[in-house]
């Protein structure tokens, strides 16, 4: 999944991408309110990590931004301003959670997985599909119960089909949600990863799971009958 950190401060900006890339997250930051209000104009987030004091636009006019819109992604509000009146205002104008720094950054991933999990529409602690799970609290895949072993662009290409199992993903909403607008990468590198997934799904016995390629249409990952 694709979220965006709007963190200004260089070196707490650095240590949560790091975090958030650990827990299999595709990050992209951007270090002001401006810049992040023209990314939310074109680009589409499972979640936005939002800091309030921020250089060109502030925290609270980039979220009413988004929310007049019509977006509903996820905002966390993450920030030094935790007075009483910040919080309700954050809130009001259609923050999801509220962070005060400091903070430690195991509650930070908490929310942020609980939120994701909210957003995707999946209560389930773990999803299934046939010998294949996805524990979204710890954010492990296994294969008939052992650990599936996956490159983070792997892992990023199949949690996004997991979460829909049964539907159909279009090969854009793949790319989207695997690379950051940073990354050199085009439309075609998504068959390399669901090509490399259908080798390491590969199971002998009942229940395995498969990913069907609907030409024109994306991809559907669903138990093998």
């Amino acid at each position: 999944m694709r979220i965006l950190l709007v963190e200004d401060h260089v070196e707490l900006s650095r240590s949560l991408c790091k975090a958030l890339q650990d827990a299999r997250l595709t990050v992209e930051v951007a270090a002001d309110g401006a810049d992040a209000d023209s990314l939310l104009c074109t680009q589409e987030y499972a979640l936005v990590i939002l800091d309030l004091t921020l250089p060109r636009m502030d925290g609270l006019e980039v979220l009413r931004r988004l929310r007049a819109r019509g977006s509903k992604t996820p905002v966390l509000i993450l920030t030094a301003r935790g007075g009483l009146n910040d919080r309700v205002q954050g809130l009001n104008l259609g923050a999801d959670d509220y962070l005060a720094k400091p903070f430690e950054l195991v509650e930070l991933e908490a929310r942020v997985k609980a939120l994701l999990r909210r957003s995707q529409g999946n209560d389930a602690v773990v999803l299934q599909c046939g010998v294949l799970a996805f524990d979204t609290v710890s954010r492990m895949f296994t294969l008939a119960g052992k650990p599936l072993s996956l490159t983070p662009r792997e892992y990023a290409v199949l949690e996004a089909l997991i979460s829909r199992t049964g539907r159909v993903v279009p090969k854009e909403k793949l790319f989207a949600e695997v690379f950051a607008l940073t990354d050199e990468a085009n439309l075609d590198a998504i068959e390399i990863y669901i090509h490399r997934l259908r080798k390491k799904l590969e199971y002998s016995g009942e229940g395995q799971a498969v990913i069907t390629t609907l030409r024109g249409l994306g991809y559907v990952l669903q138990e093998q009958k």
